[in-house]
């Protein structure tokens, strides 16, 4: 399966997605309704975006991910970009014009980082 959902942390409002292979537009049919969903129950959300042998997107692909990402520009507090290559970094950057979440990119070995980033452990 090219794209799993996984929701993390106590709030609710952390969504993992592992993405796979190549993504193809028919990937959106699953993952735009779940994280719409998401939205309507918890407001903004916090994406840890895992990349594991991740070979881009289909033509058909990349425009549904674009008109989810304008469709959602607000909706996403923070994204966690987590891969090792070099153009997967530049996702980071590539991704910033089509939202308004703060984005940012950690090498696989640091997935605890990005997690923690992203939900910061309850203060006492």
């Amino acid at each position: 399966m090219p794209v799993e959902l996984k929701r993390e942390g106590e709030s609710g409002t952390l969504l993992k997605v592992t993405a796979r292979g190549k993504l193809e537009a028919k990937d959106y049919d699953r993952f735009s309704p779940a994280v719409e969903e998401l939205i309507k129950q918890y407001g903004k959300l916090d994406i840890l975006l895992v990349l594991d042998d991740f070979h881009g997107w289909t033509a058909g692909a990349l425009w549904e991910d674009i008109k989810f990402d304008l469709k959602h520009f607000g909706d996403i507090r923070r994204l966690a970009i987590v891969g090792e290559t070099k153009w997967e970094k530049g996702m980071a950057t590539f991704c910033k014009p089509f939202t308004r979440a703060e984005i940012r990119f950690f090498e696989r070995e640091r997935l605890d980082e990005a997690r923690n980033w992203l939900e910061p452990p309850a203060r006492l």
